[in-house]
């Protein structure tokens, strides 16, 4: 009796359950369709939701997709930049699906100051975005190379052709005197490290960014005015380039992706003569018995040693090598329904043209985001790398082996570099033997970094968001120069050993909200930052070494050392909002407030903030009216910033270890320190940069073209000068002030046109052009000009003006000659350095599977002085000096005011150029095809039957054409001494730059 109350009670619910999941399965429906916009064009990447569930999945490159759903349902479709769609179902088993375009989506979302994402279209001041894909299609292993061109407003100089070595870029014109005006550089809202570092003799070193493997970003975002760095505080008074590095994808399979690199380089060298040989007044000297520096010597066609003609040796040609390129990059990409993570490896290896110098870096990057709360989630990411990089000297040092080939002489042969006592080769009395430097010159510098970034972001409220943001940027670098016996500059030997210790640490605790009242839209952030920046730098130079071939300073018969430390902290409190009223008038406004422990106790605390708005007036269009210009905005701001460019311990008078006549302390055991000559004061405050910013920006055609115009006026008050004159009865001979004050005003202009764009065909042409205008409008009381490395401050004049000897005139212009029929030479403004305007050219063209896109990079002005033609007057090297024919150099005889008749030799003639600096001034306007990328992508339906997901092919050239009509050097790109301020507009025997080729296959699995 039990047993069959039993079976009633439990068997007919269990057939009733039993019957339901039949139906219920026999009723689950997978549906399959396309995706395309109002063109025809399939959209890969939308979003597909079944509405009221967590199911969804994502449109592939050819806009399909294919999801289940219980019969009946709703599928919701949505991608940024367009309008979303809502489709209901009721058994459909395929459909396909229109989504338009939105029209008051002008454009995507960008990242913004401290990592905030923003819709462009609403932004209050000029920023512009560079996606990931455009920067490793350069091939470059600089990103900062890679942005050179493409975005107004900023002026990027590559220093030299060795591998890995610094870039400057600086954004809207030099801001500071004396200080770094390179602009700061954010990773995944983290400021890093961009310093100079690496180089222990002349020439420059390697910027700091360049460990960053450019394989791991998704986009680059320029912040260039005031407006919008204010958030930074005094880091970001120089703009802001903002990072942001890739992130794994949820609900997706792990995907591993592959790319290999190979790259030829050939350098770009100056024009050097092939005529004559070495010698002087035509007469030769065969570089043994006979020695000379100079190739003013008889023709090399006439020339005949031992009864045979001479050889002729094409120095360059036989020095010079291909340098070759190696970069592979192995990246995991996937994740579940709450975490994803991104995964990557890389390993660039560079042999450059120079034998012996290279560039290899070994990256390691991954990054793990989780959902731990419904409310809350967290980012690991941590970006590992070390870098090796051998480099030479460069430059005028006696130790640079391409000072030497770019003036020695075409009849000598530098090899053998030994005689046969082992003692170097030498053509002339100095200067080392360049293939004697290959062997026994050396700087090597290495470095281990570390960058890990914590993120969590906590919504206790539907409108508020927590974000507690902590990263790092630590670094050891170990330098070594090592200078064999017997060299030219150490005859007994040098070693210096150098190494350095960085950590910064940046915490941010942000909250920000959002909400809607009505018509207006307010969302706001209040925060806090700590910054922590420590510096270590231990340095020994050791003299005389005892032991041949023993490469250790233990070998050094003399070990000078010295030893520094700098502890440097900023605190900041923050605030912006942002009103939108009716999504066409939109007011932010951000106050900061900073401390800094470098400056006075009285001024270490100092406000600053900005105010900006836009109207888009677009928003009162018709629809009609809107589907020909669906964008009209003008935006209007005005900052006032703080930048605390002191260096550590500049407010005291520190000692210093001293050399009294010969004798240098510690002597023979006994320290010497004296006070610094230059007297510190305790009274330095912030640099001030106040700053306009005024804007225009349009779409037409559903932004088949758009234009973003912007003005700016910044002025930097308080500018910081450091060692100023004083009056010698103080007993110190400079100080350090504030009163320093300078200016500049620019446009900037960015157009982007697509001509074509089909299902098959789709062209995209982006122009943009800067013109920027810098005064120096004080200095120090009456003072009006110092010196600025090779560049020089004057008052009225632009930053960065080249001060040296000049041809002497008369009031008429003309040239003043002395008796006997040669130049005279005066002091004077010769050169500026900064470019009338700079503009560049990106086209991207798709057919089908195939891609073209090319670049032109231009510069408009802008002096250089090349001191290889400088030097090589001397010399008789440059191309020039190939015309040695008697000649009359118009001109009036200063003593006697008559014209000039006396004709002179051309050897005499360039000898004396020599002696006078503006006649190596010369115009850098260039046009370049930077960079032009053919590749290929096959077709997924080929690799159905593979276990490739996708395959693509491309051949990338760099520098493959360059215009430069007044430049005779190889590339007027050039900073010869590196990213310093004073390092600007030389050209001195760098490491010549290449043309190179990159070929490249991507595939994943």
């Amino acid at each position: 009796m039990k047993l069959k109350q039993l079976l009633k009670k439990f068997i007919l619910p269990l057939v009733t359950l039993f019957v339901f999941c039949i139906n219920a399965n026999a009723q689950t429906v997978t549906v399959k369709g396309k995706v395309s916009d109002d063109k025809g064009l399939p959209l890969p990447g939308v979003t597909v939701r079944l509405k009221g569930t967590n199911k969804g999945v994502s449109t592939n490159i050819n806009g399909a997709f294919s999801i289940n759903y219980p019969g009946t349902g709703t599928l919701v479709f949505s991608a940024i930049g367009y309008i979303p769609k809502e489709i209901k179902l009721t058994g459909e088993t395929e459909i396909n699906v229109v989504l338009p375009e939105d029209n008051k989506a002008i454009s995507e979302v960008v990242v913004t100051a401290l990592g905030i994402k923003r819709d462009k279209r609403v932004l209050t001041y000029s920023s512009q975005e560079i996606k990931g894909t455009d920067l490793v299609q350069g091939k470059d292993p600089n990103i900062v190379n890679d942005i050179a061109g493409k975005v107004s407003g900023v002026q990027i100089t590559s220093s030299s052709g060795n591998p890995g070595s610094s870039v400057r870029i600086v954004v809207r014109g030099a801001s500071s005197f004396y200080g770094d005006n390179n602009a700061l550089m954010v990773l995944d809202g983290i400021p890093v490290d961009n310093s100079e570092t690496g180089n222990l003799n002349s020439g420059p070193g390697t910027s700091r960014i360049a460990d960053l493997d450019p394989n791991i970003i998704e986009s680059i975002n320029v912040l260039k005015g005031a407006a919008a760095t204010a958030l930074y505080g005094s880091l970001g008074a120089n703009g802001v380039i903002i990072i942001t590095t890739k992130t794994g994808s949820g609900n997706k399979k792990a995907s591993v992706s592959f790319s290999s690199d190979f790259s030829s380089e050939n350098p770009l060298l100056p024009q050097i003569q092939s005529k004559y040989a070495q010698g002087t007044n035509g007469k030769f000297y065969d570089g043994t018995t006979l020695k000379t520096s100079t190739s003013w010597g008889p023709l090399m066609d006439t020339l005949k040693i031992n009864g045979q003609p001479a050889k002729k040796y094409n120095q360059a040609d036989l020095f010079f090598k291909t340098g070759h390129t190696y970069n592979n990059v192995v990246s995991i990409n996937g994740g579940g329904e709450a975490s994803n993570y991104y995964i990557s490896y890389s390993n660039f290896n560079q042999q450059g043209t120079v034998p012996t110098t290279s560039f290899v870096r070994n990256s390691l990057f991954a990054k793990y985001g989780a959902k731990i709360l419904p409310n809350l989630t967290t980012t690991f990411q941590l970006n590992y790398s070390n870098s090796q990089n051998d480099r030479l000297p460069e430059g005028y040092a006696l130790e640079s082996p391409v000072w030497t080939i770019f003036t020695a002489p075409i009849s000598y042969n530098l090899l053998p570099y030994e005689n046969a006592d082992g003692t170097q080769r030498l053509y002339r009395y100095s200067r080392n033997n360049p293939y004697w430097v290959l062997d026994n010159i050396s700087n090597k510098s290495g470095v281990n970094r570390f960058m890990p970034t914590f993120t969590a972001d906590y919504k206790p409220l539907k409108w508020l968001t927590i974000t507690e943001r902590f990263g790092a940027d630590v670094y050891v670098e170990q330098d070594k120069y090592h200078e064999s016996a017997n060299s030219v500059s150490n005859p007994n030997g040098r070693i210096v050993v150098n190494n350095a210790n960085f950590r910064q640490i940046n915490n941010d605790l942000i909250i920000s909200a959002n909400h809607r009242f009505g018509d207006f839209n307010i969302d706001g952030i209040l925060g806090n930052n700590i910054f922590s920046q420590y510096t270590e730098d231990s340095y020994a130079n050791g003299l005389g070494l005892a032991v041949a071939d023993l490469d250790n300073i233990s070998s050094a018969s003399t070990v000078s050392y010295s030893e520094s430390h700098a502890l440097v902290r900023r605190i900041g409190f923050y605030l912006q909002t942002n009103i939108d009223y009716k999504k066409f008038l939109v007011l932010s406004l951000t106050g900061r407030y900073d401390g800094s422990s470098v400056l006075s106790t009285t001024h270490n605390f100092y406000p600053y903030g900005s105010a900006a708005a836009s109207f888009i007036f677009s928003e009162f269009f018709s629809k009609d009216f809107q589907d020909v210009m669906n964008l009209g905005k003008f935006r209007v701001s005005y900052a006032t910033v703080g930048s605390s460019n002191v260096g550590a311990y500049s407010l005291t008078t520190p000692y210093y270890s001293q050399t009294i006549r010969n004798i240098t302390f510690p002597y023979q055991g006994q320290s010497g320190f004296l006070l610094s000559s230059t007297l510190g004061n305790p009274f330095l405050k912030n640099e001030r940069i106040n700053e306009f910013e005024a804007g225009f920006e349009t779409g037409f055609f559903n932004n088949r073209i758009s234009l973003e115009a912007s003005y700016f006026a910044k002025k930097t008050v308080d500018g910081i000068i450091p060692g100023v004159s004083i009056a010698p009865s103080t007993g110190y001979s400079g100080t350090t002030v504030n009163t320093g004050v300078m200016q500049n005003k620019g446009i900037e202009l960015l157009l982007t046109v697509v001509p074509v764009k089909t299902r098959d065909f789709n062209w995209t042409m982006t122009m943009n052009f800067t013109r920027t205008r810098n005064k120096v409008l004080n200095l120090y009381g009456d003072l009006k000009q110092l010196g600025n490395g090779f560049t020089s401050l004057i008052v009225g004049q632009p930053y960065g003006i080249i001060y040296g000897t000049s041809y002497a005139r008369n009031a008429q212009g003309q040239l003043l000659l002395d008796d006997a029929g040669l130049p005279t030479s005066s002091q004077g403004i010769i050169g500026n350095t900064n470019p009338d305007w700079t503009g560049g050219i990106t086209n991207n063209i798709r057919y089908k599977q195939f891609n073209l896109s090319f670049f032109f990079d231009v510069k408009k002005g802008g002096d250089i002085q090349n001191n290889v033609d400088g030097y090589g007057y001397f010399y008789g090297t440059p191309k020039i000096t190939e015309n040695r024919a008697p000649r009359v150099v118009p001109g009036i005889i200063e003593s006697t005011g008559q014209p000039n008749t006396i004709s002179v030799t051309g050897q005499a003639y360039y000898q004396r150029l020599n002696g006078i600096t503006e006649s190596v001034i010369q115009d850098g306007t260039y046009i370049k095809l930077r960079n032009v990328s053919v590749g290929y992508t096959v077709k997924p339906v080929w690799l159905k039957s593979t276990p490739f997901k996708s395959l693509n092919f491309s051949v990338t050239g760099r520098n493959l054409w360059i215009y430069a009509p007044h430049f005779t050097g190889g590339d007027p790109e050039v900073s010869s001494f590196g990213a310093s301020n004073g390092s600007q507009g030389i050209y001195s025997f760098s490491t010549p730059t290449s043309r190179s080729i990159d070929f490249s296959l991507k595939f994943s699995l």
